[in-house]
């Protein structure tokens, strides 16, 4: 074996030296009282640092293709490393009373990012399927990590039955599509594949595995439970970091892959998308618990991001993905890191009915929720707005053979739009106009909070406004 083809993969190489260098760390500080904060300190440094290898990768391939690198995956894997860095800052309050496992928390996390680098890099479905798996299996310790909440412990329980019933689907949807052209290699199969019978059966096992992931519907009813029960920095992690990784790979496949028979998927897409948009929306209305009410919310999400799949360029289509991926990493982190901080600072759980008057008390934490939620909704000027708009037009892009359904899809997203701004605004209600006698009591959420807030807020105000990146995303997307 020639080992220097790991070179071409530096992300991924270096990530591998980061958990180690973590693995060590927990050891060395094994009864330090201050154990929590270094270790919070250096994989934050860490993750910053594991930038520079990710923005300067360049396309390669190695192991015969079975690894393969592209620039606009090299975005991705950029944007899921920053939303880990922001996740692992808005973990510090939280693990303070974890104190005990901080370190097997943040080998976990780098796990779980390391597994989809693998995934977005697959060349065949062979890779694909280990990095889903590296990624999935930690994602499920991660989820069951609160052992004092029996919550935690049911969440983790239904994730782990979902995910390998959905597993075990892709796997059966795997066999029929080799069973059909012989090979595991993307581009091997794509040479052979035709629709015949064997193929869309191994085309829609394969999709249904996947939706489980994204929590497409209607293969998404794992999504509210595990929210809910996990402990609240995972939760934001499962939201964004997991669905932007397996979006991106989803949208490449069907492209790359599947491309002969766009006349078999693009429908069943259009009707995932409308139902996922339109089933997210209606059931978040009906939410009182915060958690399951991001939940229902992040379900619609993932149908925005897969409106943009359906559009006739593949570069347009992926610049916009992942264009929407990177403001909703930062509006939903936003919220999250709210929810955190009036869970764990304040002690009042995540109930909707906590934020009753919160403005009255704490108006800068009410405000920046606001900013978030808008952001969700898509209300100008802030970057949503932008993400929704591109994936919109991505949608319809170059669509001369089938013009109605693409553009009923984007009509439904449309409307949904309007609807999703009706339920986040209740909460913009319980925080402003809602009186309560005994509001939540002004407190202090410390430096980290208030640093992944900041991080997250000037992400929805610039991102919206600064060309260059999109610019960079639709660069690397050969647009």
């Amino acid at each position: 074996m020639n080992y220097s083809q790991f070179l071409n993969m530096i992300p991924e190489a270096t990530l591998v030296l980061a958990l180690i260098i973590v693995f060590c760390a927990d050891f060395a500080l094994h009864k330090s009282e201050r154990r929590t904060y270094t270790l919070g300190v250096l994989t934050g440094a860490l993750l910053l640092c594991q930038l520079v290898p990710c923005l300067m990768a360049e396309p390669a391939e190695a192991f015969g293709g079975i690894y393969v690198s592209t620039p606009i995956v090299t975005v991705m894997k950029t944007i899921l490393t920053a939303g880990t860095f922001i996740v692992v800052v808005m973990s510090q309050a939280w693990l303070e009373t974890n104190k005990r496992y901080s370190g097997e928390y943040y080998m976990l996390l780098l796990s779980t990012l390391l597994g989809m680098y693998m995934m977005l890099s697959s060349g065949s479905f062979l890779m694909f399927f280990l990095g889903l798996e590296m990624a999935s299996v930690p994602m499920a310790c991660l989820v069951a990590f609160d052992k004092k909440k029996k919550d935690s412990a049911e969440a983790a329980a239904k994730y782990i039955l979902m995910a390998t019933f959905s597993s075990g689907v892709m796997l059966f949807g795997i066999s029929f599509i080799y069973a059909a052209t012989g090979s595991l290699y993307f581009d091997n199969v794509a040479e052979v594949i035709v629709a015949k019978p064997v193929s869309i059966m191994g085309m829609v096992f394969f999709f249904s595995g996947l939706g489980f992931k994204i929590s497409l519907v209607p293969f998404h009813f794992w999504t509210a439970d595990t929210y809910q029960g996990a402990p609240t920095p995972v939760t934001g992690y499962l939201s964004v970091v997991s669905k932007g990784a397996a979006t991106l790979t989803l949208a490449i496949i069907l492209v790359k892959v599947f491309g002969s028979m766009v006349a078999w998927w693009q429908p069943m897409l259009w009707v995932v998308i409308m139902l996922t948009i339109t089933v997210g929306n209606l059931m978040a209305i009906r939410q009182k618990e915060l958690k399951r009410f991001m939940a229902f919310s992040s379900i619609s999400q993932a149908g925005y991001i897969m409106l943009a799949v359906i559009g006739a360029n593949p570069a347009a289509s992926q610049t916009a993905l992942t264009f929407y991926v990177l403001v909703y990493v930062v509006a939903n982190m936003s919220v999250f890191s709210v929810i955190s901080a009036v869970e764990h600072r304040a002690g009042a759980g995540t109930q909707m009915s906590a934020y009753n008057g919160l403005y009255q008390t704490n108006p800068k934490l009410a405000f920046i929720m606001t900013i978030a939620l808008f952001s969700l909704a898509g209300i100008p000027p802030f970057a949503g707005m932008f993400s929704k708009f591109f994936v919109f037009m991505a949608g319809v892009n170059g669509q001369e053979a089938a013009p109605f359904w693409p553009y009923f899809v984007v009509f439904i997203a449309l409307i949904n739009t309007v609807v999703s701004l009706y339920y986040y605004l209740l909460i913009v209600k319980a925080m402003y106009i809602k009186k309560e006698e005994h509001p939540l009591a002004t407190f202090r959420h410390g430096a980290a909070i208030n640093a992944s807030l900041a991080i997250c807020t000037a992400g929805i105000i610039l991102f919206g406004i600064c060309s260059c990146i999109y610019q960079w995303i639709a660069n690397a997307a050969g647009m």
